[in-house]
């Protein structure tokens, strides 16, 4: 389904696979223990296994989505939250998101909306001087419920004060697309992160861009 221009009111952004990137010289160094007789596609196998790593909360949460135990995961994922220790750590970001962000500043209220707990999603935004684009930012535990549910983008819509149904979500999961649709927004699915096109798809991504700079030419 095309998206609707008109009802585009506010901008709801993924931070992992979506705004922050995994590491390529990573996954080039480990892909050769992907033998091609067992993995057709040694490099997109080693991607999806670094991300695992840099991301195992929306890794987990893609794979309960997937197989319908979404609810028990985001609650393991909630009481590592609390739990984990931080420790420092460099982050990636997607080629040209930054600039792509300065340039639809001001001309819609964003927010993030992240799995990661707090401590990660902030340690993201400011390593790359982000957070000045954002109205809002919405982590894994700032609603009752993460994503898949609807929950995290309902708190960002209304701290916008803009109806949920105008906002416009985008992401690199079925997770993603799932808590956008359960919300009423129109969502955006994108390849450069954990998710396949024929899966966001099938969830109901009403487009699919190669990367989430590809939102610039569509906006404009």
């Amino acid at each position: 389904m095309p998206l609707d221009f008109a009802r585009i009111k506010a901008l709801c952004f993924d931070v992992d696979g979506t705004l922050s990137d995994t590491d390529d010289l990573y996954t080039q160094r480990i892909s050769r223990f992907f033998p091609r007789i067992l993995f057709p596609n040694p490099d997109h196998t080693a991607r999806r296994f670094i991300m695992w790593i840099e991301a195992p909360g929306n890794a987990l949460l893609g794979l309960a989505d997937t197989i319908g135990i979404d609810g028990q995961m985001v609650a393991v994922i909630n009481w590592l939250s609390r739990r984990r220790r931080h420790s420092p750590k460099k982050f990636l970001l997607i080629p040209d998101v930054d600039a792509m962000l300065a340039q639809l500043y001001g001309r819609f209220p964003m927010a993030v909306i992240s799995a990661r707990d707090e401590h990660g999603t902030m340690a993201f935004l400011e390593q790359y001087d982000l957070v000045k684009y954002f109205d809002v930012i919405v982590t894994g535990l700032s609603a009752a419920h993460t994503k898949p549910y609807p929950d995290p983008l309902l708190l960002a819509a209304q701290k916008m004060n803009v109806a949920p149904q105008n906002c416009l979500m985008i992401g690199d999961t079925t997770v993603d697309i799932r808590a956008g649709r359960s919300a009423g927004a129109q969502t955006v699915g994108v390849l450069c992160g954990f998710g396949e096109e024929a899966e966001l798809k099938k969830m109901g991504a009403d487009i699919i861009l190669k990367d989430t700079t590809k939102l610039l030419d569509i906006l404009n």
